[in-house]
């Protein structure tokens, strides 16, 4: 829920009043200096101040005189009271604090401004999402330990930074000081309510600022103020640092299993992972064909002006919004929860935590925007291979004055057949479609589908209301469970059935049934490990597999307070996980790198530009040729640094933090890497890690070993090449023996790789799907299986070889799957997307 309040998206760091302003620069996000033990002696090097700056507004910083339960004493003297008020005049004989409240409002204030304080200082400032829990009181309980022992994190304040308290400090600044007894007790009733809201709390300083005198109360037993003793202390000032526990325990787990290394992958589902069902969509099509002004009307709940208004929130750079064209990947977040639509015209919804809050049990789709443009095309292949459940496809409102763009768009629906990919076709501005164009490229399109044996289905959308943008209307939905839902589930697959809506973002016609597709239609089941080839041809499968989809890098308190050296940034990757699951804490491995010793990099050939669109490669030398050779003949747990360990920190599901995330889920990760040699030098060690981390790239993977490789000290093996199976005789005109460059694809892979063979296969048979497509108007023409637009005659089909394919990886090893589907293409191709769609069957190690 979006709170009620105005929250900087930068919030300040936690960095300690204590430091002066370039200290506090240097040690900004550790809450000021290393943690400190109780000793009773100021600390060596501590600064020389009297008071600090005074107490600001808002911020992770907080002044306390106290934490007790109870009111002060009675103090006869106090040296810091005098220097604080600037008089010398007769000594202090009131007492310091009053307790007006009971003992349990007190604890209850205190936490909720603990939970403020750890709110100031998030950056998205996620509600919390749960109840605050108010710690029991010290006497309520038989034991400290229990007390102080941290709980569950309270939901929403995984993102915090933490928040830092000066105990023994007024408002102004001024050091006042508690004596001993008072220290403890107020860290003690800290050390609660952290423990309560999932917290822990580390002493980073505690410094003698004063002395005080004080005679004790009278006794019950009667006993006169004469007859007691005078007593002396100390007075002391004390910071505190209050963290968020973001690794999990093995007493917080209700299953008693401790989520660690490879149990993060259990197949029970934790509760701290995101429940809610979601879709993820790739936007491909060609450019022009109004793929961003579509997205921008679905996100946002606002129709288009006709010139793009209802984009601009989407695009990211000034040359797109002057262009009007796309150039990089937009991501938005759509709720769907019975007839209810979760956007950003939704009220209190302000970022993706909003959305993740209001569809809770409900679905949430995650749209990939691609480029369109023929030189971005390439690129958008890899949204494809991420096998996200669904993908909208667009074509252009008078497709037949524009060639290039229905080649484009056909070639695009092309690649999902053979990728085999559930889609969904719409068609934009087809309010101002002309007719006879609009059903002859239909006829095109529905040919396509039904020669790949799946059925089109045309929804045929209503008069557009208003309401179409915030809920679904029952009318659509029944209508795409009753056309489309249905005949997919009785059919028992997703690829049987390719829904076509005619849809305007100007006039709002389809929008509904767009709506209604997605929030309705059929889940795909959760990916396992087993999903591309059996047990039996891949039996050393991690337990877990995250594939990298980009890098990021931010500031983190996480790792400036780690015993490792670090320059003050964390290494956050993106993308999704393919199978498995992964917790805050786990132990992974990521890789592959290239190789630590000169042998090895030795063997590894030089890096070659990709093929792209309209690059011309030269052949390499005989002695390149040669260490391409050698290489494969050196197995890969031979290769020393090609994988390298790191531990989990942080997880964001589509911008949610959680503690876990599940299969077929998308997110970031934040991780921490190893000590790779652990030089003397710090410095030395900071300079390694910053080129250590430039090395992490798109097309890694993290991974959890699976126990058998733990027990067996298995390492992950990656790929030099692979062989892969085609049904499509054009691959019989890639030229072997080293003469063919190629773009490849695989996963978040890509990269450039050499044809080494090819070989023909047993042939296979292919049929065709029976029956007619349906008339777009309603119309009885019958629609003719043109070949120039993806129709082949009988004798084609009833015998299509299958051709195997030895490519030769040229810039890097990488992971790839054993049975994943792999995408070549050639450079320079003058369409861009005439690819070919293949099936790996071998790795070469």
């Amino acid at each position: 829920m979006a709170s009620v309040f105005t929250f900087d998206p930068n919030p300040p760091r936690v960095s300690s009043p204590w430091l002066r302003p370039e200290e506090s620069a240097k040690n900004s996000g550790t809450g000021g200096s290393s943690p400190s033990s109780h000793d009773e002696s100021n600390q060596a090097g501590e600064p020389d101040i009297d008071r600090l700056e005074a107490e600001p507004q808002e911020g992770p910083i907080e002044y306390k005189l106290h934490l007790l339960l109870r009111g002060r004493r009675r103090y006869e003297m106090m040296s810091t009271s005098i220097k604080a008020s600037g008089s010398r005049s007769k000594p202090l004989r009131q007492p310091v604090a009053n307790m007006s409240q009971t003992r349990q409002t007190r604890l209850q204030q205190l936490t909720t401004q603990l939970l403020w304080r750890l709110q100031q200082s998030s950056p998205y400032h996620a509600k919390a999402r749960g109840d605050l829990v108010i710690p029991k009181l010290p006497e309520d309980h038989e034991s400290l330990e229990v007390l102080e022992k941290p709980q569950r994190l309270l939901p929403g304040l995984e993102e915090s930074n933490g928040a830092l308290y000066e105990i023994g400090v007024a408002d102004d600044g001024a050091f006042i000081g508690l004596t001993k007894d008072e220290m403890d007790e107020s860290m003690t009733t800290l050390k609660i309510i952290a423990a309560s809201l999932g917290c822990r709390v580390e002493v980073q300083r505690m410094k003698v600022v004063g002395n005080c005198e004080w005679i004790e109360q009278p006794s019950p037993d009667g006993e006169s103020p004469e007859e007691q003793a005078r007593h002396h202390d100390d007075l002391w000032v004390a910071e505190a640092l209050v963290m968020p526990i973001l690794e999990p325990q093995k007493d917080l787990n209700d299953d008693g299993d401790q989520a660690h290394g490879h149990q993060g992958s259990s197949a029970s589902p934790a509760k701290d992972a995101s429940q809610t069902e979601q879709f993820r969509v790739s936007i491909i099509g060609p450019t022009t064909s109004g793929k961003t002004t579509l997205l921008g009307t679905l996100a946002n709940g606002t129709l288009d002006n006709g010139r793009g208004s209802s984009r601009i929130n989407l695009l990211k750079h000034r040359h797109e919004r002057v262009s009007g064209q796309t150039s990089s990947v937009a991501q938005e977040l759509i709720g769907y929860k019975d007839q209810n639509i979760f956007n950003y015209a939704s009220v209190d919804i302000e970022a993706w935590t909003d959305i993740h809050d209001h569809s809770e049990t409900g679905r949430m789709v995650f749209f990939s925007d691609s480029a369109g443009h023929l030189r971005f095309a390439g690129p958008s292949c890899e949204a494809l291979l991420a096998r996200g459940p669904h993908s909208l496809s667009g074509t252009t409102d008078d497709l037949g004055d524009m060639a290039d763009s229905l080649n484009l768009a056909l070639t695009h629906l092309d690649l999902c057949l053979l990728l085999e990919i559930p889609m969904v076709i719409v068609v934009t501005k087809s309010d101002v479609a002309a007719r006879d164009a609009l059903k002859s490229n239909l006829n095109q399109v529905f040919s396509k589908i039904k020669y790949a044996g799946r059925t089109p289905k045309l929804l045929t959308p209503k008069a557009a209301s208003d309401n179409v943008l915030t809920e679904i209307p029952i009318s659509s939905q029944q209508q795409v469970l009753k056309e489309v839902v249905e005949p997919i589930s009785r059919a028992e697959s997703l690829l049987s059935i390719v829904p076509v809506v005619l849809a305007s973002a100007v006039k709002g016609q389809g929008i509904d049934l767009v709506h209604a597709l997605l929030a309705t239609l059929p889940m795909p089941p959760p990916p396992t490990a087993r999903d591309y080839v059996p047990l039996a041809l891949n039996p050393e499968q991690p337990a877990a597999l995250f594939h990298i989809d980009d890098k990021y890098e931010l500031e983190s308190r996480v790792v400036q307070t780690s015993t490792r050296a670090s320059d003050g940034k964390a290494i956050v990757v993106a993308g999704y996980l393919r199978f498995g699951r992964i917790s805050v804490g786990d132990r992974v491995v990521i890789g592959p790198f290239p190789a630590d010793d000169d042998e090895a990099r030795g063997q590894i050939p030089r890096d070659h530009p990709t093929p792209g669109y309209g690059l011309s490669i030269s052949h390499p030398s005989t002695s390149e040729l040669a260490r391409i050779a050698s290489r494969n003949a050196v197995p890969a747990s031979a290769v020393k640094g090609e994988w390298h360990n790191a531990k989990v920190v942080n997880i964001r599901n589509l911008r949610l933090p959680v503690r876990t995330m599940g299969p077929g889920q998308a997110g970031t990760i934040q991780i921490v890497l190893d000590d790779v040699n652990a030089p003397a030098d710090r410095d030395s060690e900071v300079e390694q890690v910053r080129a250590f981390r430039g090395l992490i790239r798109k097309g890694q993977v993290l991974a959890i070993p699976s126990q058998h490789m733990l027990d067996s000290g298995l390492s992950l093996q990656a790929a030099s090449g692979f062989t892969a199976i085609f049904k499509d005789h054009r691959v019989a005109n890639l030229t072997g023996g080293g003469g063919t460059l190629v773009n490849v694809y695989v996963a978040t892979v890509r990269t450039a790789a050499r044809i080494i063979r090819v070989s023909r296969q047993l042939p296979d048979r292919v049929g065709r799907a029976d029956g007619e497509p349906d008339d777009v108007f309603n119309m009885a023409e019958s629609i003719e299986l043109d070949p120039a637009h993806g129709g082949r005659d009988d004798s084609d089909v009833s015998a299509l070889p299958e051709y195997s394919v030895t490519l030769d990886l040229l810039s890097s090893r990488e992971w790839i799957e054993m049975g994943s589907q792999v995408v070549l293409m050639e450079g320079g191709n003058s369409v861009g997307l005439e690819g070919y769609v293949g099936k790996v069957v071998e790795i070469a190690e």
